[in-house]
């Protein structure tokens, strides 16, 4: 399990495919000495585990379907990543409960100055519409947000200078696809609730059908 709080930007190396659909992603970091072959990291959110390791850099590979769900796919030699280790079990929770399991990416719609801060519009495609709440937390490409402003296609959330300055959010330009990772509880929540309506209570009876048959 994640925070969504950015602890390293990364440098990709390159971003190639390794074997027939399988990818080899290799980023150049400052916490590679501190990792080992196997360890989980978020990578713009997407949880990924470390296969190659030296001083400096780390290597993860990537299945066909996580560059479909996510912008890893962007990716391209020079690029900024965001960096998170899975928190401990005594570590304190500065941000919110992050899976690193993306749920889709979307479109950066704006990027606007103010002040100090800068505002940041995000789309938010229809079918996910119903897990985003005004002041909800959100993960985009790994970072811990708070939803700041919710309309129908879209929200905002706003950035302030140490965070801008330690995660590749200042890469960011209109246009570019976003990692959105929305709340679990919320799913759960969904979950839970259509398994009340008529066809939840429906196909639970079938499973139950089917069990009690040996099936």
């Amino acid at each position: 399990m994640f925070t969504g709080i950015v602890e390293a930007v990364g440098e990709v190396l390159q971003m190639v495919e390794w074997t027939p659909g399988t990818y080899r992603l290799e980023v150049e970091t400052s916490i590679a000495s501190e990792l080992k072959i196997g360890d989980s990291v978020a990578n713009n959110g997407v949880c990924l585990t470390v296969v190659v390791r030296s001083s400096n850099r780390i290597g993860f590979d990537l299945l066909a379907e996580t560059l479909r769900r996510s912008n890893l796919g962007d990716l391209r030699a020079g690029d900024l990543i965001n960096l998170e280790r899975p928190m401990r079990a005594a570590s304190r929770f500065d941000g919110h409960i992050v899976q690193g399991h993306v749920d889709t990416t979307a479109k950066l719609l704006a990027v606007e100055a103010v002040g100090q801060d800068h505002r940041i519009e995000i789309e938010l495609p229809l079918e996910f519409a119903q897990y985003v709440v005004f002041k909800g937390s959100i993960a985009v490409s790994g970072v811990s947000l708070t939803v700041a402003e919710l309309h129908p296609d879209r929200f905002v959330i706003w950035i302030i200078p140490h965070t801008w300055s330690v995660t590749n959010l200042h890469r960011l330009r209109r246009g570019d696809r976003v990692n959105l990772e929305f709340d679990l509880i919320a799913k759960y929540v969904e979950r839970l609730l259509g398994e009340r309506t008529v066809e939840g209570v429906a196909m639970n009876a079938q499973l139950a059908e089917r069990r009690s048959k040996g099936g």
